[in-house]
């Protein structure tokens, strides 16, 4: 599944000296400029909240002060978030040197003291590795884009999307046993998204596990119930199960919603033969080949349904109609698939009833080179 780029972590803060960060008057100026940006978005202010704050460390008691330096992480933080571009023109190394004073900030035994101000440069810290994630995955450089993507989720771990972003990349890569470890966090959740649905359901089948599968696939139909990539999901598990009964009702609704779609009509065919609804078997049959006029195996299973149709048939008429159609059949699957020994096998049966010894002769020849070769 396409990684779909989102809307970065959502930073919400009330910027104002009484209520966002403390009644710290010398703090004030930063504390102003940071709330003009948000108020007019110009850069200048995030400027001069930098200078504000690098003015007021003096001594090194300042340099010592928790509460200064959750001014200055809150700055730098913003700084490196916002100003992407860096038309601020600050030096290079403005990052590392933001990255090591949050993370002396963030674990620190006083950081409950500044809840909001710590939960703002967290935001900014996550948003500013989720944006290096996507730039890194636009370039199929996934190895970076995980390590990013698992250092913004250090700062929010509650942003369930990374997550999806994660499961994205290791099911991109096949990692399929990693991707389901995100999957599964994420599908504990109410209605979880389809395309998570739907590359767990993948990534589950992919590991062998087709119990796993179809309880994801079956969780998923319940919230999107006609979901066709789901519905047809659960349709190929049941079909392989030979569950034919439970795939019937599946099909119905796979049928309204892709008549045309050889696939499902074949597997409609195949599910009627099994259950024994013969006229129905042979219209869908029909139908796919008409869809699909090289496919091997509608061909074949309606040469083979024509034969046991013969051997129902009492009317002498009905039975050489029948294996008539038969021959027609199974002879255009011979000409698709001439080494298939289902199909020469099925001939074997075909002509040893119309007592055409020449052309048996030539089946079991052609039945012994392969048992031989």
């Amino acid at each position: 599944m396409p990684m779909r780029k989102v809307v970065l972590i959502m930073i919400s803060v009330c910027f104002s000296s009484s209520v966002a960060f403390g009644q710290s008057e010398a703090m004030k100026d930063v504390i102003n400029n940071i709330a003009f940006y948000y108020k007019k978005t110009d850069l200048k202010y995030l400027s001069e909240a930098k200078k504000a704050v690098d003015g007021s460390f003096k001594t090194r008691a300042d340099s010592m002060d928790y509460g200064k330096n959750v001014y200055k992480a809150v700055v730098y933080s913003s700084i490196v978030y916002i100003d992407s571009l860096n038309k601020l023109n600050y030096p290079d190394t403005l990052f590392s040197q933001t990255n090591k004073l949050v993370n002396k900030i963030i674990y620190n035994r006083k950081a409950y003291k500044f809840d909001v101000e710590i939960n703002y440069i967290k935001g900014c810290m996550a948003n500013v590795y989720l944006r290096k994630a996507f730039d890194s995955y636009s370039k199929n450089n996934y190895t970076v884009a995980i390590a990013n993507f698992k250092e913004a989720k250090q700062y929010v771990p509650a942003a369930k999307q990374i997550n999806g972003y994660l499961a994205n990349i290791y099911y991109k890569l096949g990692n399929y046993t990693t991707a389901v470890h995100y999957y599964d966090t994420l599908l504990l959740e109410h209605k979880p998204r389809l395309d998570y649905i739907q590359s767990a359901a993948i990534s589950y089948k992919m590991l062998g596990d087709t119990a796993k599968c179809l309880e994801i696939t079956q969780n998923g139909i319940a919230d999107y119930p006609h979901d066709q990539s789901l519905l047809f999901e659960e349709a190929n598990i049941l079909n392989n199960k030979k569950n034919y009964t439970l795939l019937k009702p599946l099909l119905d609704e796979l049928l309204a919603q892709a008549p045309n779609n050889p696939d499902v009509v074949f597997m409609a065919a195949n599910c009627y033969d099994h259950l024994g609804n013969v006229d129905k078997a042979e219209q869908y049959y029909q139908e796919a080949i008409a869809l699909n006029t090289t496919d091997y195996n509608p061909i074949f299973n309606l040469g083979l349904l024509y034969l046991k149709k013969a051997a129902s048939k009492t009317n002498d008429a009905q039975y050489q109609a029948n294996l008539d159609q038969s021959k027609l059949w199974l002879e255009k699957a011979y000409e698709i698939s001439p080494n298939d020994e289902k199909c020469l096998k099925t001939l074997q049966m075909l002509y040893l009833q119309t007592g055409n010894s020449n052309q048996l002769n030539q089946v079991n020849s052609k039945l012994k080179q392969l048992i031989n070769y």
